[in-house]
């Protein structure tokens, strides 16, 4: 029976198409669903990114977006750059962290600061570094 259970949430898990990101301890900060909508830990809807790279927070308002490796505030100033190796930089170019291909977060030092596993590297270091999502 025990095992029946776990099957059935394990296919709840994935088919719900959420992704858990957590903090240096490993201990749960919210997820990103496949749709774009991050929930915190608690699992409210905390904020949300739309196909087009505009970043929306909990009541839908536009906090900024993405594109060509670029984020902006939601009046359009750039604030930082996400490289094509993960390397996340502020607006002036200087080194704030990255994220690895394993999903794996860091801050500038390279210490790890939490892990974002199949979330993507836009996603991930909108939540982290930019947007409180």
């Amino acid at each position: 029976m025990r095992d029946l259970f776990l099957m059935i949430m394990l296919v709840l898990t994935f088919s719900a198409g959420a992704q858990t990101m957590r903090d240096k301890s490993g201990i749960k900060t919210g997820e990103a669903e496949k749709n774009g909508t991050f929930r915190d830990r608690s699992g409210i809807r905390s904020g949300s990114a739309d196909s087009d790279g505009t970043f929306r927070d909990k009541s839908g308002i536009k906090i900024g977006s993405y594109e060509s490796g670029t984020f902006r505030d939601k009046s359009g100033i750039k604030i930082g750059s996400l490289e094509t190796d993960g390397t996340v930089r502020d607006k002036s170019g200087t080194k704030i962290g990255t994220i690895e291909k394993d999903g794996t977060v860091r801050d500038r030092s390279g210490i790890k600061i939490g892990s974002a596993e199949g979330v993507s590297k836009e996603w991930a270091a909108a939540r982290v570094f930019f947007f409180d999502l």
